[in-house]
């Protein structure tokens, strides 16, 4: 069964889309079955997945408003190496739509249990706000990875998320947790970026990623090209850095599915 990954913050601009794209096709490149949701009515992550958004009949938009099943809107085999649910401008009515709907906030959560056997992770992208589109995604996941620049703004703004977290913890997805901090457009020569980086790992331990994603010049082209940085310059830093991610995230799974393999053997005996 997938593990389902929500990749936000409600802050913009600190490479929620960049991290999806990248840590997605890294963890193909790992011949993992990779599943990506574009949630996001901007649909960039469609675009950076070489996917034109003006041109898909069936969006997440058609799948959160039962439009058509969650296996006709996948996209097979993108140019960036794994599956895609793409979306377009038509996600903005889904919001409107959805408040008529029984049970509203778990409308993803039910179509990707669909298709949850045919994938090792599912990560899905989010706009830069807390949403009922993001609150799908909240209540579809296991886990939350939570990119953020080392500067002072976004530390406030990891507060607010966390509030968010726990909320959606304690009333619809008591299994969500923080899977991991990442942090993006790092660069070691500021004092500040510095200091953030170093209260992060004092507060959050190892929630925080030992990997570190650099500011990149090919990571920021990549997308006008519609491919990930591995496949647009694999020897770029950022590409190497995403692949880094991605056997992190990978050891940290297994892992943890060993430690819950234990623990359920051990009930067993008791």
């Amino acid at each position: 069964m997938a593990k389902i990954l929500t990749i936000t913050n409600q802050k913009g601009g600190v490479g929620k889309t960049t991290t999806c794209v990248n840590l997605a096709a890294s963890l193909a490149a790992t011949k993992k079955r990779i599943l990506l949701v574009d949630l996001d009515p901007q649909g960039n992550a469609s675009m950076g997945s070489g996917v034109d958004k003006h041109t898909l009949e069936n969006t997440v938009y058609e799948v959160l408003t039962d439009k058509v099943k969650i296996q006709e809107a996948i996209i097979k085999d993108t140019p960036a190496g794994y599956d895609l649910i793409g979306s377009n401008g038509d996600l903005t009515a889904a919001e409107v739509e959805l408040l008529q709907i029984p049970r509203r906030e778990f409308r993803l959560k039910m179509a990707l249990m669909e298709v949850s056997e045919d994938y090792d992770f599912v990560l899905i992208d989010n706009p830069p706000s807390l949403n009922l589109l993001t609150v799908n995604a909240l209540a579809s996941s296991a886990g939350v990875i939570i990119p953020m620049q080392c500067e002072y703004y976004a530390l406030e703004g990891i507060s607010a998320l966390i509030g968010t977290i726990d909320k959606i913890n304690k009333r619809l997805n008591p299994a969500l947790k923080i899977e991991g901090i990442l942090r993006t457009m790092f660069d070691p020569r500021m004092s500040l970026t510095k200091d953030v980086s170093t209260h992060l790992v004092e507060y959050f331990g190892d929630k925080v990623y030992r990997t570190v994603i650099p500011r990149n010049v090919r990571l920021a082209e990549a997308p006008s090209h519609g491919l990930p940085a591995l496949l647009y310059d694999k020897n770029s830093r950022g590409a190497v850095a995403y692949l880094a991610l991605a056997g992190e995230l990978i050891r940290r799974t297994q892992i943890e599915e060993k430690e819950q393999s234990e623990k359920k053997e051990q009930s067993q005996e008791a």
